[in-house]
């Protein structure tokens, strides 16, 4: 459906952003554990090592089942924006009817939060573990509700994620240079509680992220090279998919542990690169769910066709409405309140 060059270019686009990804995830371990007062020359080892016997050695289903359980943690993000008391009123207003301000910071930050809650690997990765899993055309529905959910219960997380920050750090003017400095301003400010929870969570998002991150990029490069790929399979009969998912892991976790003082920048770049690339993957992704030959009977409706197209112009807007404040810094005003 695509040419090798589109696809070559897609795959080489993907691998950068995961790798970044990854380093920014085993940062975020070591943050959080910092905050425990755990240096990162033992956490970042530890979870290396656990994410990657977690799924060299375990089967699909366990794996599953492991995700699934600390899918529920995330809830700690929810008690701690509920512990910070924000003002609900306001936080209920804005939520109905939020404003948009032509700041070139304003819009890359719209662009990074875009990035990380529909990053551009979650889209592979659920294409493959549905593979994975070996689910047929009779069980759509029920996987179709599933993916409904999940992508409603994330959203609602990342919700609660900016409404603690925000009726904290934000209304405080923190300034912020690590992951764990957010954690532990948090204290003085919600309570102790608060950002214990809040460091949990951290610790569970990048833990997890850790693992389904050089695991989505070994499905995308093995499908795309006809390689033998999935998590059942042992190392000896899918050679490829498991030595990438290692390299990944001990390059992600290598970068954490050398003498680095801030990884803020580079977590919120990565991310912004992820906003800007998604247009990208969206266009291919909706070309396929377009072609009869592929998808049969289940090809899009002429309404989600619509809302799709919508939702990629949109974004390909404000990328190139960034893209324009990066060259012209003059062009947008670069305040924030």
């Amino acid at each position: 459906s695509m040419g090798v060059r589109t696809a070559a270019i897609v795959l080489g686009v993907l691998m950068s952003a995961n790798l970044t990804n990854t380093i920014c995830e085993f940062a975020g371990v070591a943050a959080s554990m910092e905050v425990f007062g755990v240096s990162k020359y033992v956490s970042v080892p530890l979870a290396a090592t656990a994410v990657w016997l977690l799924v060299v050695k375990g089967n699909y289903k366990v794996v599953e089942r492991v995700f699934l359980v600390a899918s529920a943690i995330y809830i700690c993000y929810v008690i701690s924006a509920v512990l910070a008391r924000p003002p609900w009123p306001t936080v209920l207003r804005e939520l109905v009817t939020p404003r948009f301000r032509f700041e070139s910071r304003y819009i890359a930050l719209a662009v990074t939060i875009i990035g990380t809650t529909i990053a551009p690997w979650m889209q592979f990765y659920q294409q493959s573990a549905i593979a994975d899993k070996g689910l047929k055309p009779s069980d759509y529905r029920a996987e179709r509700a599933d993916v409904v959910a999940g992508s409603l219960f994330g959203v609602l997380v990342a919700c609660f994620i900016i409404i603690a920050c925000a009726s904290t750090l934000g209304v405080h003017r923190v300034h912020v240079d690590t992951a764990k400095d957010a954690a532990l301003a948090l204290g003085p400010l919600a309570g102790k509680h608060a950002a214990t929870l809040f460091a949990l969570g951290l610790f569970n998002a990048s833990f997890f992220t850790a693992a389904i991150l050089p695991l989505s990029t070994a499905y995308v490069f093995c499908e795309a090279f006809g390689w033998e790929s999935g998590v059942d399979r042992s190392f000896g009969e899918a050679p490829v998919f498991f030595s990438i998912y290692t390299a990944i892991i001990v390059l992600g976790a290598g970068v954490i542990l050398l003498p680095i003082r801030s990884l803020v920048q580079v977590m919120l770049a990565s991310q912004t690169f992820n906003g800007i690339l998604l247009p990208v993957v969206l266009i291919v992704m909706l070309r396929l769910i377009n072609d009869r030959r592929i998808m049969g009977r289940f090809v899009n409706s002429r309404l989600f066709n619509g809302l799709a197209w919508i939702i990629v112009a949109a974004l390909i807007a404000l990328s190139i409405v960034l893209l324009i404040s990066a060259v012209f810094p003059g062009l947008l005003g670069r305040r924030m309140e």
